[in-house]
């Protein structure tokens, strides 16, 4: 289905925030989420629940992909009480799942790999029972800052490939398909015992075939856990959808995966990389 009318699986009602205490939390911590800034259409429903995801290292990110409303440009230096201020919002907002994730931070030499080590240290020292999944950019390719961030074993490594080969130049420009892929295969390599997480978007111009073949290589480097969802255009100056993918489709393609090898599968309209991330790590081929 092509055109601007959204079809009524997508239709869905928000939450407003006002008064909302998980957003007090994070608005009293001085903390940016990730939901927030990518304008996420389970935001209401998932502050509602007491969890968000949290964005380190600053709300301007260095790189400007064609699907994303992060702001773009010049980043600020990483402040350096964040890593604790997270740990006491996690505390305080009573998680014991949380995932942290970053804006691409290509102006460190680490690419914020450091931060990310001290935001999960300092969750574990408040409470070690905390489970504490990172969604990582590519730090462009680098071995050290992966391994840095490995070191402070995360519950969860993952890192989104967003879409399949053919359509990077034109949705992720200063990424890499194969980078991606090489950095969730090094994940493995470094600490095996470290699940590896990974997702995706439809509806920007993809084939079954192509999906297919993304999925084949995401098993290939023993990829765990795999969230499938719609691509829905957040501000009107970003790639507009191709295709409202059906339902249907998106249970097609858990079905497959689950065949191929995958521990769980989150797919469908809705889905994002950490939307009900602890209900996903839990289930485990259910």
């Amino acid at each position: 289905m092509a055109g601007t009318g959204k079809p009524l699986w997508l239709r869905k009602r928000f939450s407003p925030l006002d008064h909302n205490p998980t957003k007090q939390i994070l608005v009293e911590a001085g903390l940016n989420t990730v939901c927030e800034q990518a304008c996420c259409p389970n935001m209401g429903e998932c502050f509602s629940k007491g969890t968000a995801t949290i964005l380190i290292l600053g709300r301007i990110c260095t790189r400007n992909c064609h699907f994303c409303a992060v702001e773009h440009g010049l980043p600020k230096s990483p402040d350096k009480k964040e890593p604790q201020e997270v740990a006491l919002a996690v505390k305080k907002m009573g998680l014991q799942y949380v995932v942290i994730t970053s804006v691409t931070r290509d102006d460190l030499t680490d690419g914020g790999a450091s931060h990310f080590a001290q935001t999960i240290r300092s969750i574990y020292s408040l409470d070690q029972a905390i489970k504490v999944e990172v969604l990582i950019p590519d730090f462009k390719g680098e071995s050290a800052p992966l391994a840095e961030v490995l070191k402070a074993q995360p519950t969860v490594l993952s890192h989104n490939v967003e879409t399949i080969s053919r359509l990077y130049p034109e949705v992720r420009p200063q990424a890499d398909y194969r980078r991606s892929i090489d950095l969730l295969r090094e994940s493995k390599m470094i600490n095996p015992h470290i699940p590896v997480k990974c997702g995706f978007m439809l509806g920007l111009g993809e084939t079954e075939d192509e999906v297919i073949g993304l999925l084949h290589d995401l098993r290939e480097m023993e990829c765990d856990f795999l969230t499938i969802g719609q691509y829905l255009q957040p501000q009107a100056d970003l790639l507009p959808v191709v295709r409202y993918v059906h339902p249907d489709e998106f249970e097609a393609f858990r079905l497959k995966g689950l065949e191929m090898g995958f521990k769980a599968i989150a797919s469908g309209p809705f889905i994002r990389s950490s939307y009900n991330a602890m209900q996903l790590f839990e289930t485990k081929n259910v």
